[in-house]
């Protein structure tokens, strides 16, 4: 499992995360990408990571210990 984090400092609204992962960005009313969802078990969010001209995402991998 993995979680997303925008740094809001380095957004620049280009809203390529949202297209490419609605799920777990939309974007603010503030023209910046926020995180709607706990986690990417829906989409690719390493991905959606890499595409972001401005690298201001973030994916934390979070594995269960059982």
């Amino acid at each position: 499992m993995a979680k997303a984090k925008v740094d809001q400092n380095l957004c620049i609204g280009c809203s390529s995360c949202e297209a490419m992962c609605p799920q777990v960005f939309q974007m603010g009313d503030d023209g910046k990408s926020h995180v709607i969802a706990d986690d990417c078990k829906d989409c690719d969010c390493q991905k959606v990571a890499e595409i972001c001209p401005v690298n201001a995402i973030s994916v934390e991998n979070l594995e269960k210990i059982i």
